[in-house]
Order: C-alpha cells, then structure tokens, then sequence
C-alpha cells in the first residue's frame, strides 16, 4: 500500500491563553502511508496531540490542506465531519474513557448507535470487536471489575467496531504497568498486520515507539526525522 492516509500540506495551528498567542503547528508539511502503524514522538508542546485532534476532525486548522481517508477535512460542515469521523476514525485515548454502568460489550457498542444497523447486528459486531481483543469472556463486566490493561483493550474493542480505515491512539500505554502495555502494544501491532489498519500514535515512551514501523518526530510544531523500521516488533 502506498496511497497516502493523511497528507498535510502547510498546517498551521495556534491557541491564544492569557492574551498570549501560541503557535503549535508551524507550516506541518506531513505524509503518512495507508496500512502503517506510526508512532509519534517529540518533546512536551511539540503540536503531537493537536496534530491528533486535527487528522481526527476533533479540531480545525487555521491554515493549510489536510487530507486524511482521501477527505479534505476543512471543505467539510459541522455534520459531514461527524458523519465522516465516525466512519473513518477510531480513538484511544490514554484515559479508558469507558462508562461505568456500562458492561464491557455495552460501551463498544457506543458508538454503533450512530449506524443504522439493528441492535441485534450491534450486538454481534460489538462481540466481535471483543474477541478480537481476546475480552469475549469479559462482555458483561463492568470496568470497576477488569484490570487497567483489560479497559484499555475494551476501549480499543470500541475504536474498531465501527472497522475505521485509521486508530488515533493519545498515549495509549501511559496509564498502564509495563505487562499490560505490552498486552496493547501487541494488539496494535496485529491491528495493523492482520486487519490492515493504519495506526498513528501519540507516545513519550521509546519501547511503545519501537513497536511501529515509522517513528515520525516533531520539533516545535514542524517536521522532524523519521525514522523507517524494517517491521513492527512482536
């Protein structure tokens, strides 16, 4: 594969706090293939979780192209950017950010809500998206009654229910102990391999990054090095 995922071409993004105007992306020139697992790295302010929020339709640049699943996201309205996130995108987030009256197979079924199939179809796609994450036999816990690790892989049930094209994981790792991250970072790696799915994450942790094939580091809102790896470690 190598249609382009996301491609940025002059992206510009900037945030005012305290009457002061900051800029975190600074002219981002950026291509990112289809069917590669990403991980992106550089120092605290360096634009890596606003570039997330921007290929996720979460957030709007000031300035530039930005193409991402063959959509420029700025040419979209409000209701055509929701309807083409929840097709295209699914998010992790290092905060589980599941509900707790929920079971685990309820919250994966969340976001299926928006799609016209039946609950029964729902159902079923959520119970797949769990065995996937190797949870099927967790379906009707609660996240007060699974491991950190486990709400982590629910919440990663929940991203590719929908079968988005592109998962946005924020520090998918940095809540869990090193067992446990390594149990993500595994399904990440045969999300990519297996089903195809182009991953971009967001990480600090050097070990979680090595487990991409393409290490992207930004530097003051730019582009950095990349670093090209022969394949993601397993």
């Amino acid at each position: 594969m190598n249609d382009a995922m996301i491609r940025a071409r002059g992206v510009k993004k900037t945030y005012t706090r305290a009457g002061e105007t900051l800029t975190v992306l600074d002219g981002l020139d950026l291509e990112m293939e289809e069917g590669h697992f990403y991980a992106l790295m550089g120092p605290s302010g360096s634009g890596k979780t606003t570039l997330l929020n921007l290929v996720g339709g979460l957030d709007a640049a000031d300035e530039g192209e930005l193409i991402v699943a063959g959509e420029s996201l700025a040419d979209l309205s409000g209701s055509e950017l929701a309807a083409w996130r929840a097709a295209n995108v699914g998010f992790v987030f290092q905060a589980f950010n599941l509900i707790p009256v929920l079971t685990a197979v309820e919250n994966v079924e969340l976001p299926l809500l928006l799609s016209p199939l039946s609950r029964a179809k729902r159902r079923e796609h959520a119970m797949y998206a769990l065995t996937l994450v190797g949870l099927e036999d967790r379906a009707k816990h609660r996240p007060q009654q699974l491991s950190g690790g486990q709400e982590q892989r629910v919440a990663i049930a929940r991203a590719i229910a929908t079968d988005p094209k592109l998962i946005l994981a924020d520090e998918p790792t940095g809540d869990l102990d090193r067992k446990s991250a390594e149990q993500v970072l595994d399904l990440l790696v045969r999300l990519n391999g297996e089903l195809k799915k182009t991953i971009l994450m967001v990480t600090h942790d050097p070990h979680a990054a090595e487990r991409a094939q393409r290490i992207v580091h930004l530097d003051k809102g730019q582009l950095g090095r990349v670093e090209t790896r022969a394949a993601a470690a397993t």
